[in-house]
């Protein structure tokens, strides 16, 4: 089991993955836990340190969240942030009730007394507020460490026990120095950077050459940064005993499966077994129309045929995939986090199935990824490809996915990206599609009447896929698109341009 430097115990806070960024960006290895894990569970990480997350719930409601009060005896320092602040009051007798100004957006922190948790922070510093309850009475042995102009007890510790509560949230970027002081905290535990790719990559290979020994392991594929990156690592750790299978889907893009032949053949030096089971998937996803059902379809076939290549080799007994930290924390959820969406690479292999997972890339976040495959020899190309999703375009279809369907997506997407990348737009973006929306709509060719489909253009900008705003785009680089769109591919005859951020709205539409 990996153990963590920092514990970040998630109470449901929109902002809590961005507690782990924010850390790891400073070298110092985090993970998220459910706030209701067992002191067990905790121990069996070997944290130097324990942060509570924000959350919507209110401590003295019926429906509040608390964690194992054992964590309050490990010792260990300990970090409240928004709810976790009024769970360190409320557990230790102080007061929390609903605030009568409730407090949203930007603050000043008013420094009242100098602590090592404000080494480096400049008083009157923006801070970020979300917050509609408040601490009305201090509890025993705490005191005002910082004030805001909603909050008397904006920052209070009991610095005695090493433990510390704040009332904004330190690892959005509206706050000023909350870096800083996340930075601070992880030295009050006794901390340094000592935490990157390159300890991470030596630490990874270690542990796979162990695991494996002499067996074999079947790597799933599909061009993307995920498992180009785990096949990467697996090249490196056990190069004699590593079968890579590619397989087509029929839910790619065009000349996809071409393209990642060639890649891994040329560019990564790796034997590649590539299976066209297109007509397989689309026999399977005939008729149907709902998005979670789509993604397990997809995800069962996959199984089925990787099991089916590894019976034709002798010692397969590993399973390689290239499961991210965001998939599991959107498809896994605990407590009071809600699931997002499921992912194909998560939860696990069904019973039947005689291999053991190898998920390398499951603790860390996509631009983490990024750097490790460039660690590990990665061109920029591939490292920096746009992702694209295990259940392909298939989620990127709205209902019924079949040929004629695909065919128009992957026209528009084409397009899409050949703009993109002509006005140097692509390199400057997140990840850029096509939805096909299945919604008809009148229009007007050469005098004649038109009642075709609608397609959306997303493109966004982000840095680890957790949160993500719509990309600025020039209204002419917009109108380039929609014109080719329109004008180039029959069946199409609108063009819209989605203009949601993550959160609310997902990147991918289903």
């Amino acid at each position: 089991m990996q153990t963590a430097d920092i514990l970040v115990l998630d109470f449901g806070s929109q902002y809590t993955q961005l507690i782990a960024r924010r850390l790891r960006e400073q070298g110092v290895y985090t993970e998220l836990i459910p706030f209701n894990a067992s002191i067990e569970q905790i121990k069996a990480k070997s944290p130097k340190g324990l942060i509570l997350s924000g959350g919507p719930a209110s401590v003295y409601a019926k429906d509040a969240y608390f964690c194992d009060e054992g964590i309050f005896d490990l010792g260990l320092p300990i970090l409240g942030i928004c709810y976790g602040m009024q769970l360190i009051a409320h557990k230790f007798g102080g007061s929390v009730i609903p605030a009568s100004h409730k407090e949203y957006g930007k603050a000043e922190l008013k420094i009242a007394k100098n602590s090592q948790l404000f080494d480096g922070v400049e008083d009157d510093s923006v801070v970020w507020m979300s917050h509609a309850d408040k601490v009305e009475i201090l509890p025993k042995n705490f005191e005002v460490l910082a004030t805001s102009k909603s909050s008397e007890y904006c920052v209070f510790a009991d610095e005695n026990r090493k433990i510390y509560a704040m009332q904004f949230h330190p690892e959005v970027i509206h706050s000023e120095f909350g870096t800083v002081m996340l930075k601070n905290f992880s030295k009050i535990c006794g901390l340094t950077s000592t935490w990157n790719m390159g300890s991470f990559a030596k630490d990874q290979i270690a542990k796979i050459k162990a695991k494996v020994g002499n067996d074999k392991v079947l790597c799933a594929v599909s061009g993307g940064v995920d498992s180009s990156v785990v096949a990467a690592l697996l090249a490196h750790a056990v190069p004699q005993n590593l079968i890579v299978v590619f397989v087509d889907n029929g839910l790619l893009r065009t000349n996809e499966a071409r393209q990642v032949e060639e890649m891994f053949k040329l560019k990564l030096g790796v034997n590649l077994i590539s299976v066209d089971a297109s007509e397989l998937f689309l026999s399977r996803l005939k008729g149907v129309t709902e998005p979670e059902k789509k993604r397990k379809i997809i995800g069962e076939t996959f199984i089925e045929v990787f099991d089916r290549e590894a019976k034709k080799f002798e010692n397969v007994r590993y399973l390689a995939q290239g499961t991210l930290y965001t998939d599991v924390i959107e498809s896994s959820p605990s407590g009071a986090s809600k699931t997002i969406k499921s992912h194909h690479n998560v939860g696990g292999l069904p019973e039947w199935m005689k291999f053991e997972l190898i998920e390398p890339l499951r603790e860390i976040f996509k631009d983490e990824v990024r750097q490790l495959g460039l660690e590990l020899g990665l061109s920029r190309d591939v490292v920096f490809r746009h992702p694209f999703p295990g259940p392909g375009l298939a989620i990127r279809i709205m209902g019924e996915v079949n040929t004629p369907n695909l065919e128009l997506l992957r026209k528009a997407d084409v397009i899409l990206r050949e703009e993109l990348k002509s006005s140097g737009w692509y390199d400057k973006t997140w990840q850029a599609f096509c939805v096909l929306l299945n919604v008809r709509s009148v229009g007007v060719m050469g005098d004649n009447r038109t009642y075709e489909n609608a397609v959306c253009i997303r493109v966004v900008d982000a840095s680890d896929g957790m949160t993500a705003s719509f990309s600025r785009l020039p209204y002419d680089l917009l109108e380039n698109c929609s014109r080719r769109i329109i004008n180039e591919v029959e069946g199409i005859n609108r063009v819209v341009y989605d203009i949601s951020s993550k959160p609310p709205a997902t990147i991918e539409w289903e």
